[in-house]
């Protein structure tokens, strides 16, 4: 198996709720048979029922919310674009379920959920830079300086 991924799917209660808060975010997508996708950087995220991946997925979803054991990162270039994004998204509905503050690996983040209670970080990490398409590679942790 490649060690990539190509789509990141949040399943939603409502698309176009869903469409309506991510594009508030200066998201672009294009939808197809009830499901939106937006290219973000080298892969997409996907928009689809939540009912409806889970059908596809084989899983029973009572619907029951809650955390889900994932994340989904953005990486920016400075502290204050952290707090931008965070403001939009606030802006666009999301809850801050924890404030932008300084981290333990030197950076600073923040976090929120978006209407469907997806968890988003919004980082500001000096060890990973970003390349100019937003682009990151992981730095080689091994090395010595």
């Amino acid at each position: 198996m490649e060690q990539r991924i190509s789509l990141v799917t949040l399943g939603v209660t409502d698309v176009a709720r869903a469409r309506a808060f991510y594009e508030h975010l200066g998201w672009r997508g294009q939808e197809v048979e009830e499901t939106v996708f937006f290219q973000a950087g080298g892969l997409a995220v996907v928009l689809w029922g939540r009912d409806k991946l889970a059908a596809d997925a084989g899983i029973d979803d009572p619907g029951t919310g809650g955390f889900g054991g994932m994340t989904l990162a953005q990486n920016v270039r400075s502290r204050a674009e952290v707090d931008e994004v965070i403001a939009a998204a606030v802006a666009a509905g999301a809850e801050v379920t924890k404030p932008a503050r300084e981290t333990f690996y030197g950076g600073y983040a923040g976090y929120f959920t978006d209407p469907d209670g997806h968890v988003w970080e919004i980082a500001w990490n000096p060890g990973f830079p970003l390349a100019e398409d937003g682009t990151i590679t992981v730095p080689d942790f091994g090395a010595t300086g």
